[in-house]
């Protein structure tokens, strides 16, 4: 397994102190490398032996084994090549590994459906996504709007999300997508809209597991990868989904508005028949 796999197959069972370390090396996967035992306990405002304790719980020996691990790893979605990551041919190894990220999506189930019944009541949403989460956020807003009516993007090319959110209120709905090398500005728009009463949605990858409490709905995605590229696979899986359980939230209303599409499409004639 993964570090992070490892991490997250006994979560559960860590203690709040323990889940602290766990946390802080989520969010730090490039870095934590160079920490030792004494430096990770620091940050993460825990005792060394609270590190210890974690470190055995995770199947290593020491500081040293955690350490040689973690080299592995590619400096916070830096592009590098990973050594031993794709032994044999790359393709092979980055389809089971993004087949192995998709499997672990398993237990989302109730958490998409909670999110699906947030979208389909909202009286518009509006999918945000900058860097390698806009192309995300883009697939996930391109199949909401076939299912109803005031789906939007943000930022909009040459606008801000200002211009977007403004007048977003607890009736409507925002889908965060923030991958890891989030925007810097993804904390406040976080905190802006949960004083407005907004519902989000987030879809994030392990190191955003520190907005849990700040969103109505967190979706966790795995992006273990076996090159230099992080894995969004399972993310893509992810959006399809949620928008599919959106539309079956939805009903009949779904099908007029595919019809609807669907004619404007032929009317237009921009798509090949």
């Amino acid at each position: 397994m993964t570090l992070s796999e490892r991490i997250e197959s006994g979560y559960a069972g860590l203690s709040r102190q323990e889940r602290r370390v766990a946390d802080f090396i989520l969010s730090n996967l490039g870095d934590v490398a160079v920490y030792s035992a004494t430096e990770l306990a620091a940050r993460s405002g825990v005792s060394k032996a609270t590190v210890s304790r974690l470190f055995r719980r995770l199947g290593f020996t020491d500081s040293q084994e955690f350490r040689d691990e973690a080299r592995t790893l590619r400096s916070r979605g830096v592009p590098a090549l990973v050594d031993g990551a794709a032994d044999g041919d790359p393709f092979t190894a980055q389809l089971a590994r993004e087949g192995a990220n998709i499997a672990r999506l398993a237990p989302l189930a109730g958490r998409v459906a909670e999110a699906a019944a947030l979208l389909a009541r909202a009286r518009r949403i509006v999918v945000i996504g900058a860097r390698s989460s806009y192309p995300l956020a883009l697939h996930l807003r391109g199949q909401l709007v076939q299912v109803r009516e005031r789906v939007s993007i943000a930022p909009q090319p040459g606008q801000s999300l200002g211009d977007e959110l403004s007048g977003v209120g607890p009736e409507d709905a925002v889908v965060v997508v923030g991958m890891r090398r989030r925007h810097a500005d993804t904390p406040a728009v976080v905190e802006m809209l949960g004083a407005a009463g907004v519902p989000v949605v987030l879809i994030t990858d392990p190191s955003g597991r520190s907005y849990a409490d700040r969103v109505s709905c967190l979706l966790e995605c795995p992006i273990d990868s076996a090159g230099p590229f992080d894995g969004h696979g399972a993310a893509l899986v992810l959006s399809t989904a949620l928008a599919s359980a959106t539309a079956q939230t939805l009903g009949e209303s779904t099908l007029l508005r595919a019809t609807s599409v669907a004619e404007a499409y032929s009317a237009i004639g921009e798509v090949e028949q």
